[in-house]
């Protein structure tokens, strides 16, 4: 999605314009401080906490450059420094999910079962485009929160918000890389699916169909971020370019990772031994990992 700049008049002669970033088709991101200055730059309706950065850059173009090019460096070694943490995971997951899957026979579970059958049938749902509408608002609502809450969990203020199936966005005064990047890694629903069954479980007792229903539930809308977050990242999103397309790239992909593995050992018969078996899973597999990435770099070094 391409992005445009547009005006919002002033509220008071005492305040600075400032600029809504506004994307192509509606789907407007998180604005953080930094954002906010660069466009102010171009519009010369500068705000007073931004005037001086904006001097600086506006006198020395060449320095700007050079901040530009070291940050977009040090960004893509980062990404890279975490692609082996990520191959290791990923590894992990996939050999221990065969064998509990597999040799264990969690694939014989209802828990499984249901799981899976309510993420196919979102994911059915998503493809078949029916109620498009309606599905596109419910993910704009859930992500644009998203970015809320983790702006409050920071101490940041949020100055606008919106949200609809046309699109949304939130202005905020501080932002990360995990306010910026949080919606396409937290499935927003599945959390308010989890809040709903524990209220309700400590208020009355969940019968075991109940139980079933609700990993039915996590299925379906772990499936409904994924979908929609997959169709959302080609869209030229503001979100992934703040911090590097591809660091936010392999911090998506890493988070979502971790969230696929956490929401499995809880749909195991004993979810604390199931995450504390994938811990000790995933040290042994970084060790072998990396005395084998020792081994064949000695060797390189001795031909």
């Amino acid at each position: 999605m391409k992005v445009r700049k547009g005006k919002i008049p002033a509220k008071a002669s005492g305040n600075r314009k400032r600029a809504r970033m506004e994307s192509h088709d509606g789907f407007m991101r998180t604005i953080n401080k930094r954002s906010h200055d660069k466009t102010n730059r171009r519009l010369n309706s500068r705000a007073k906490s931004s005037v001086w950065a904006a001097i600086s850059i506006e006198e020395n173009p060449a320095e700007d450059d050079r901040t530009g090019f070291l940050q977009h460096a040090v960004r893509n070694m980062l990404a890279v420094l975490l692609l082996p943490f990520f191959w290791v995971t990923a590894w992990t997951f996939l050999s221990d999910f065969f064998h509990a899957t597999v040799e264990q026979g969690f694939w014989q579970s209802a828990r499984f079962w249901y799981f899976s059958i309510g993420a196919i049938v979102m994911l059915g749902w998503f493809w078949s485009k029916l109620g498009q509408s309606f599905f596109l608002y419910l993910y704009v609502f859930g992500h644009e929160l998203t970015h809320a809450a983790f702006v409050k969990c920071f101490g940041g203020k949020i100055i606008d918000m919106d949200w609809g199936s046309q699109g949304g966005y939130v202005t905020t005064n501080k932002t990360n890389w995990i306010i910026a990047l949080s919606p396409y890694f937290v499935p927003f629903w599945s959390l308010i699916a989890v809040i709903v069954y524990v209220a309700a479980s400590l208020l009355f007792e969940i019968t075991p169909l109940g139980n079933l229903v609700f990993y039915g539930v996590i299925g379906a809308t772990w499936a409904f971020h994924l979908a929609w977050t997959l169709w959302m990242i080609p869209r030229d999103q503001p979100d992934l370019k703040d911090n590097g397309t591809f660091l936010s790239l392999v911090l998506i992909s890493f988070g979502n990772l971790i969230v696929l593995v956490t929401l499995l050992c809880l749909a195991s018969p004993a979810p604390v031994e199931s995450l504390r078996g994938f811990g000790y899973s995933l040290f042994a597999n970084a060790m072998t990992w990396g005395d084998t990435a020792l081994r064949w770099c000695q060797g390189f070094l001795e031909k």
